[in-house]
């Protein structure tokens, strides 16, 4: 019986934490219109998620970029959370920026497109 009391408690406890889990809901963009050649802002902004355990690198042709900027992170009334990242950069033909986001063990590309 008490094995099973045991268990039952074990089972609450991984379910209550698997429903507060939320993976981020990811934006790719960049500050102005992306023209090659142009500088600009590469912003990438995770928000929705839970736990706060997350990464975000902001990548130029899959090597990081330095100089990045990050926000703090911020919570809602819900308990889910907000980060940005960003940083300055000149887009040219060819190159793929790319924002890699890894949230507990999960590794996620979201890639910037461009609008031109």
């Amino acid at each position: 019986m008490k094995l099973l009391l045991w268990m039952a408690a074990l089972l609450a406890v991984y379910f209550s934490v698997e429903a507060k889990y939320s993976p981020p809901k990811v934006q790719v963009y960049s500050r102005d219109p992306g023209e090659y050649g142009k500088d600009n802002t590469f912003i990438c902004h995770a928000s929705k998620f839970h736990p706060p355990d997350i990464k975000i690198q902001l990548l130029k042709n899959d090597v990081e970029i330095p100089g990045a900027k990050q926000t703090d992170l911020a919570f809602k009334d819900d308990w889910h959370f907000v980060l940005t990242r960003s940083v300055n950069f000149r887009p040219e033909k060819g190159d793929k920026f790319i924002c890699r986001v890894t949230h507990g063990q999960t590794v996620k590309d979201y890639v910037w497109e461009p609008n031109m």
